[in-house]
């Protein structure tokens, strides 16, 4: 199967139909910035859309004339976008990992007084700054919450690069599985009676425990899962409601890939992880291919070479072999992404041309959407 020209309809039917986009792929492929095209043209057709990104870089921000950079709350993006539907929002933010976790304790905590225990103790800063999983748990959680405010009806999210894009799936299943380990349910123990409960049968693990990571880090750990005491019942049920959501059918993936191998090997994999978890990708964008030029494929332009080289046209002849090679760089790519239009169907693939120019302000935006949606040009 040879990747030829392919619309853009089943990505503007996911913009259409979906609640929530994930966009997955490796780093470096464009992701972020087709998350914010895809926010954009849902604003263009009528959606209120908020785009969240976890990547830190201004670039984003840019583009999106936010001079002051990207906030951890929606800050809403001023468009003039002349042949959009009416009603149209676009608004973007920042995953801030540390602000989300500690939304979570204060909407399940019992008092004031839990929450400042838990916000102020050592061990929860570390883990709600550190703990591996915890970026992609609160990028589902922060994803819910904003699903669930009535200023959008679009989230568009953009994931950690691929291989931990199966953890963002999967993190909100692992805090509840966590919550039901014996191993938290016996650090749990010190807050059912006091401490001397566990005198006898946990203080030789914790002792051993200690020996490990310190007796500080174990008093701040122990004091930590006191002050948890009683919230691991709502936590447990909004994780189950995060993954309701990640799962449901008005939540669309879009897997965004670059014309190499190697992102192209990533985007399968991610795909077929997917699919072997019960999840279909609704739409795969690879961007910055080589564009198409003139009609005809790279052996009518070496023929065209060789003839005008044989006729004495050397100027003409050297056109013809730039044409050549040019047209065999775009075939070659288009080969590389046979395996990914293989697993998901050509009708759900969409190649993007290489532009001229980096992205770095909504005009941009707006070309790559034009390629995308194959609409006109608007100047942002």
């Amino acid at each position: 199967m040879t990747v030829g020209d392919v619309t853009a309809d089943e990505t503007g039917d996911v913009i259409d139909s979906s609640s929530v986009i994930v966009c997955c792929g490796s780093g470096g492929v464009g992701k972020t910035t087709t998350a914010a095209v895809l926010g954009l043209e849902a604003a263009r057709r009528g959606r209120r859309a908020v785009v969240v990104t976890i990547d830190p870089a201004r670039r984003l921000a840019d583009a999106l004339g936010l001079e002051g950079g990207l906030a951890s709350e929606p800050q809403r993006i001023d468009l003039d976008i002349t042949d959009a539907d009416a009603g149209g929002e676009l608004w973007a933010m920042m995953l801030d990992t540390a602000a989300t976790f500690d939304g979570l304790v204060r909407r399940h905590a019992d008092s004031d007084e839990q929450i400042e225990r838990i916000l102020t103790n050592p061990l929860y800063r570390n883990v709600a700054g550190a703990l591996s999983g915890t970026q992609e748990y609160m990028a589902a959680e922060t994803l819910h919450d904003l699903h669930g405010d009535d200023r959008f009806d679009l989230v568009v999210v953009d994931t950690p690069p691929s291989r931990n894009a199966l953890d963002f799936l999967d993190a909100p299943g692992v805090l509840a599985r966590f919550l039901d380990h014996r191993v938290f349910r016996l650090l749990m123990l010190p807050t059912k009676g006091g401490l001397k409960v566990i005198g006898t049968a946990a203080q030789p693990i914790l002792k051993a425990i200690g020996k490990v990571v310190g007796s500080d880090v174990l008093a701040d750990a122990v004091a930590f899962f006191q002050a948890f005491a009683g919230m691991e019942t709502g936590f447990r049920e909004r994780a189950g409601d995060v993954v309701a959501l990640i799962r449901a059918p008005e939540t669309s993936f879009v897997v965004v890939a670059s014309p190499r191998s190697d992102t192209i090997g990533e985007a399968v994999w991610f795909a077929t992880q997917l699919r072997d978890q019960g999840v279909e990708v609704n739409s795969a964008i690879v961007n910055r291919t080589h564009p198409e030029f003139g009609s005809g494929d790279a052996a009518a332009a070496a023929a065209a070479a060789a003839a005008a080289h044989e006729s004495g046209a050397a100027d003409l002849g050297a056109l013809w072999d730039n044409m050549a090679t040019l047209r065999a760089a775009r075939e070659l790519e288009l080969e590389v992404l046979d395996p990914l239009a293989e697993l998901i169907g050509t009708e759900r693939l969409v190649v993007l041309p290489l532009l001229d120019a980096d992205v770095h302000d909504l005009t941009g935006l707006f070309v790559i959407a034009g390629h995308l949606f194959d609409h006109p040009v608007v100047d942002g």
